[in-house]
């Protein structure tokens, strides 16, 4: 059994006990909030704990002694999430829902270049590869959305979000936040169809970063990297939920 069937496997467990609604569909919500929001920007570097941002998403209370600028992420973060689950209203993703949550998670770090694609060129250190021309960028980002719409139900769910997450990373559009845009874009396609999000712990920083510089060339390890995130948070919603789990996965 692959990697992929055993995630269909559970989703079709999962399923059997959807709709998640009311309290029990907020409390999921609220749980992956924190969760997703303090790994992605621990990814960054962030320097609040889990915990800590938790008291202040849930709290709002700030944590003595961290930069502004790590407040400022994860509240900006927690607001692009949030605009993420509008997402489901409908099976699309667009640019204009890209520029909509970098606005959102970078408006109180920079104004002026919150939802604006950089004017600059930038080089990404430990990688070997470029990143888009600043002239390049406005029509690779439509080619890239083009693609959605085009190519989307040829690939395994997962696999398509992975792909999401790696073409826009590549393009590179903005000035700062890429990596937690192109993980918000991927958790998105996830949840459209159904799927559980794609969690990635800062331990596993190092192997995500060398399969995504690795996936210029080969990215079915990074494919399958992803695959296993979203395995993990099948089997974590299991658990919070008390399914059973099934003994041929």
């Amino acid at each position: 059994m692959t990697i992929y069937e055993r995630i269909d496997r559970l989703k079709s467990i999962i399923d059997e006990h959807r709709p998640f609604e009311g309290d029990l569909l907020n409390e999921i919500k609220g749980y992956y909030r924190i969760g997703l929001t303090w790994s992605s920007n621990a990814l960054e570097g962030n320097t609040l704990t889990e915990s800590e941002t938790k008291v202040l998403l849930e709290d709002g209370l700030t944590v003595g002694g961290k930069p502004l600028r790590d407040t400022f992420e994860a509240l900006g973060h927690a607001q692009a999430y949030d605009f993420m689950f509008t997402l489901l209203r409908s099976r699309k993703i667009s640019e204009a829902d890209v520029l909509t949550m970098h606005r959102m998670f970078y408006k109180d770090i920079d104004a002026a270049a919150a939802g604006q694609y950089r004017t600059r060129p930038v080089i990404i250190t430990g990688s070997k590869y470029a990143v888009s021309k600043v002239e390049r960028i406005q029509a690779e980002m439509e080619q890239l959305f083009q693609w959605v719409v085009e190519e989307r139900d040829k690939y395994h769910p997962v696999k398509f979000a992975a792909q999401l997450h790696k073409r826009f990373v590549f393009i590179h559009p903005f000035i700062d936040g890429n990596g937690r845009i192109s993980r918000l874009l991927m958790n998105a396609a996830l949840i459209q169809d159904g799927y559980m999000l794609a969690v990635i712990p800062p331990i596993l920083r190092q192997e995500y970063i060398s399969l995504l510089e690795r996936s210029h060339k080969d990215d079915q390890p990074f494919n399958d990297f992803i695959a296993e995130r979203v395995l993990e948070s099948e089997k974590e919603i299991m658990r919070l939920l008390h399914i059973p789990f099934p003994k041929t996965v």
